[in-house]
């Protein structure tokens, strides 16, 4: 009888979608020298290896589901995926990513707004008093991290002042703050104590979002009853988007060191962010 030699065998691992456990394929073609001409394949044999996933089949599995917990914008950087978080917070009329339905008097089109002066001032008096908390907080520095934002350019207390300045001067009444302001101030500092992650999410949120659509915002309240008067409030010393880029990557140096759980805590204080702000500016409308 021929002797049956085996010219080629190969041994396959893989995880089979339709079995919970890993499945082993096994196929040997034997030489056409045997009489019988025999051919074996056996496919789909289930291997229990003592319960346990071959290593491989562990490694790809693990990899798997790290992929599938990547983060919207992760991939450049940590402020990306803040601006995705808060990008979605907006209502369509707002922005496109916006998801958020329309309900409160601010969140519809600027176009439509009634301001008034007084509501004007009442928000920027507050506004003050929230950037006099901000800067006032990273200037003493609770947190070695915070002091990677003094003097960015972006500091708006300043300008504030000189605006509340020339209202005066113009024979208007400077009101106190409010609740709003005065709110979101003391929750501010009580954040910046003890919950630094929490911290960066408004500092983050407070200063881009007024270089954005805050600035929008300032113009059409402008042409509504300010007689087109650009107010220093809406100025920046330098190029805008230069101090905002050099902020983005001291934002993200600073979140590198952060864990993931971490960040997840900052993403998301968003809301609470978007709730505060949006508080003060509906003063305008008051």
């Amino acid at each position: 009888m021929a002797s049956l030699t085996p010219i080629n065998r190969s041994i396959s691992i893989f995880k089979n979608p339709q079995l919970a456990k890993p499945v082993i394929s096994l196929s040997s073609t034997f030489s056409p020298t045997n009489p019988l001409l025999l051919r074996a394949k056996i496919e789909n044999l289930r291997m229990p290896m003592n319960g346990a996933a071959p290593a491989a089949v562990v490694v790809a599995t693990k990899s798997a589901e790290k992929q599938k917990k990547r983060y919207s914008g992760e991939s450049k950087g940590f402020v990306e995926e803040m601006k995705f978080v808060a990008m979605r917070l907006h209502t369509k009329e707002q922005a496109k990513e916006g998801e958020k339905e329309t309900k409160s008097p601010e969140e519809r089109p600027v176009a439509k707004w009634e301001p008034t002066i007084d509501g004007y001032l009442r928000f920027l008096v507050d506004s003050k008093l929230v950037y006099d908390t901000l800067e006032g907080i990273i200037d003493k520095a609770a947190f070695p991290s915070y002091a990677e934002f003094k003097n960015t350019g972006l500091e708006r207390s300043g300008k504030l002042a000189k605006d509340l300045e020339w209202f005066k001067e113009q024979g208007y009444k400077i009101p106190g703050p409010s609740a709003p302001g005065i709110t979101y101030a003391e929750y501010l500092k009580d954040l910046a104590e003890k919950d630094p992650q929490a911290f960066i999410c408004h500092f983050y949120n407070i200063y881009f979002a007024h270089s954005a659509g805050g600035r929008m915002i300032g113009r059409k309240v402008a042409e509504k009853i300010l007689d087109d008067k650009e107010l220093e409030f809406y100025k920046w010393d330098g190029d805008l988007s230069q101090l905002l880029q050099n902020v983005r990557e001291k934002l993200n140096r600073v979140a590198e060191g952060w864990t993931r759980e971490e960040k997840n805590h900052c993403l998301e204080e968003t809301e609470k962010s978007f709730k505060h702000s949006g508080e003060i500016l509906r003063l305008i409308l008051s």
